[in-house]
C-alpha cells in the first residue's frame, strides 16, 4: 500500500534561526509571533515543488531548541500554539505536510522535572526521570548530584526512557501534538541514543492515532535497518549517503557513492524495505557550498539527490547557494536569519533555484524515482549511471563530475532498444542493441532520461 512519504520532497527550516529569534530565552519577554513568517514561505515551497516541511524545534527551550523546557508550549520567542496550529492548517490547505522535531532523548536544565530534582534532591518525585542520577557526586554545573548528559553535554540532561512514567509523558505529548497541531509525523532527535523499546511503543501509539503518521529518526552510524525492521521507526537519516554525495565529488571518486547505493538499494540492498531521509546538508553540518571543492559539482550532486532512492530534502537557504561552516563551539553560521523579501543570491549559483525546482518537479511526477527499483549500470571515477524502474516507467540517470565534456558509451544495458528523453534538457537519446551513446555529456552535469521501454 502506498504512503504519502513516497511522493514527498521535504524542505527543512530551523525556525529559531530562520526567523531571527534571540539566542537565549529569558522566559519573561513578551510573546513575539516570529513563526508567522512561515506563511510567506508557502508560495516559495510551492514554486520549488516541495510538498512537505520538516520544522526544527518549536517548543519552549532555554536556547537552541534542543534543550526543551516545555513540550506543550510553542517557544515564546516564536509565537504561541494557536498561531502555529493555524499556520499548519494553512500549509495543509496548500498540500504541504508538516513534521515536528521531537527531542525526547534529553531536556534542558530548565525543564520542570529537573528543576524539582535540583530543589528536592533525593526526595524529588522526578529523580527516576533522568539517567545516571548519583547523589554521591556533583555535576559539572555543581549540582549536588551527577547525571548523564547527551554526549557529555551537561546542558542537555539525558532522560530515563525506560521509566514507564516518562514513556507515558511523551506518549501523551505526541497525542497532544497530533490532536492540536494535526502534524503528519516527527523527526526524532538523537534516535540512535534512545532505547529501542521506547521507540517501538511510541511508533505503535502514533499509528493507533493515525495509521499514516511517519516517524523518522536521526541515526548517524551503523545499519539503519535495525531501527526500522523491529518496528521502532519508519525511516532514518541517511548520513552514509550524505557523506558519499559530497566526498565522491570532492575526491573524483563516484565509486564511493555507487558502493553505498548498491549496498543500500541494489538487488540485495539492506534498505529496500523503506525510504531513508536523504539530504546534502542540514542544521548540524556545513552548508554544501562550504563543503564542495568545485562549485560546479553542486549540479550533478543535487541531480543525484533527487534521483537516488530515498526521501529528498533541501535545507532552507541552500537552494540559493548560501554558505556556512560550523566552528568547534558555534553552529550559528549553519542556522542564519533569512528574510524571503531580501534573500542574497550567491551569483555563482544563479541558476540553482530553477534547477532544483525542475528536479523536484520531475521527481513529483515520476513513480520510478519515488519508489522504483535501483540498478547500477556504469561507474567510473567521474561518471556514474543507474536505472530506476517501476511498473509504470523506467528512468536512466547519468552523471558527469568531470570538468570536461566527454562522449560516454554505455554497453550491455538490460534494455534492448528504446527511445529516451532527458527530462532536464529535453535532449533525445536512443538505445540500440543494448547500447547507449551519449555524444556530449556536459561537464558537471546530470541527466534523467525517461525511456519508452
Amino acid at each position: 500500500m502506498s504512503h504519502w512519504i513516497e511522493k514527498s520532497i521535504f524542505y527543512h527550516i530551523y525556525p529559531l534561526g530562520c526567523f531571527g529569534a534571540p539566542k537565549k530565552n529569558d522566559f519573561t519577554s513578551p510573546v513575539v509571533p516570529r513563526i508567522q513568517e512561515l506563511e510567506q514561505w508557502i508560495s516559495h515551497l510551492k514554486k520549488m515543488h516541495f510538498n512537505a516541511l520538516y520544522l526544527g524545534p518549536v517548543f519552549e527551550s532555554s536556547s537552541h531548541g534542543y534543550d526543551t523546557v516545555n513540550y506543550y508550549q510553542v517557544d515564546h520567542r516564536l509565537g504561541d500554539n494557536q498561531t502555529l496550529a493555524s499556520l499548519i492548517e494553512l500549509y495543509h490547505k496548500n498540500g504541504i505536510r508538516i513534521i515536528f522535531d521531537a527531542v525526547f532523548n534529553h531536556v534542558g536544565r530548565d525543564f520542570f522535572a529537573f528543576r524539582d530534582l535540583q530543589t528536592h534532591r533525593e526526595k524529588s518525585i522526578y529523580r527516576d526521570w533522568f539517567s545516571g542520577i548519583d547523589f554521591n557526586s556533583h555535576s559539572p554545573f555543581n549540582d549536588p548530584f551527577h547525571y548523564d548528559g547527551w554526549n557529555d553535554h551537561y546542558d542537555l540532561v539525558k532522560l530515563n526512557l525506560s521509566n514507564p512514567v516518562v514513556i507515558n509523558y511523551f506518549l501523551e505529548t505526541v497525542s497532544y501534538w497530533i490532536d492540536f497541531f494535526h502534524i503528519d509525523g516527527i523527526r526524532i532527535d538523537a534516535a540512535d541514543c534512545i532505547e529501542v523499546l521506547f521507540l517501538q511503543k511510541l511508533n505503535k501509539h502514533c499509528k493507533q492515532r493515525d495509521p499514516d503518521f511517519w516517524l523518522m529518526g536521526e541515526v548517524i552510524h551503523g545499519d539503519y535497518s535495525q531501527w526500522v525492521n523491529c518496528g521502532a521507526l519508519d525511516s532514518v537519516t541517511n548520513y552514509e549517503s550524505y557523506k558519499g554525495l559530497y566526498s565522491s565529488h570532492n575526491d573524483h571518486n563516484y565509486f564511493e557513492i555507487a558502493y553505498s547505493l548498491n549496498r543500500q538499494f541494489g538487488a540485495d540492498g539492506i534498505y529496500n524495505q523503506f525510504l531513508p531521509y536523504s539530504f546534502a546538508d542540514n542544521h548540524d553540518v556545513n552548508r554544501l557550498t562550504s563543503t564542495l571543492s568545485d562549485p560546479a559539482h553542486i549540479f550533478p550532486l543535487y541531480c543525484l539527490l533527487f534521483s537516488m532512492p530515498g526521501v529528498p530534502s533541501i535545507y532552507y537557504g541552500s537552494e540559493w547557494g548560501i554558505s556556512g561552516a560550523r566552528t568547534p563551539t558555534e553552529d550559528t553560521a549553519l542556522r542564519p536569519r533569512i528574510k524571503l523579501e531580501n534573500v542574497t543570491m550567491n551569483t555563482v549559483y544563479q541558476s540553482l533555484p530553477e534547477y532544483i525546482a525542475r528536479l523536484s518537479e520531475i521527481r513529483l511526477h515520476s513513480p520510478a524515482l519515488q519508489y522504483g527499483k535501483y540498478q547500477q549500470i556504469y561507474v567510473a571515477n567521474e561518471q556514474f549511471a543507474f536505472l530506476r524502474q517501476s511498473t509504470e516507467e523506467t528512468m536512466l540517470c547519468v552523471f558527469n563530475a568531470s570538468s570536461q565534456s566527454i562522449q560516454l558509451d554505455i554497453n550491455e544495458l538490460p534494455i534492448a532498444d528504446a527511445n529516451g528523453e532527458d527530462l532536464i534538457t529535453n535532449e533525445q537519446f536512443h538505445i540500440k542493441q543494448s547500447m547507449l551513446s551519449i555524444p556530449i555529456l556536459h561537464p558537471s552535469s546530470g541527466l534523467i532520461i525517461h525511456l519508452d521501454a
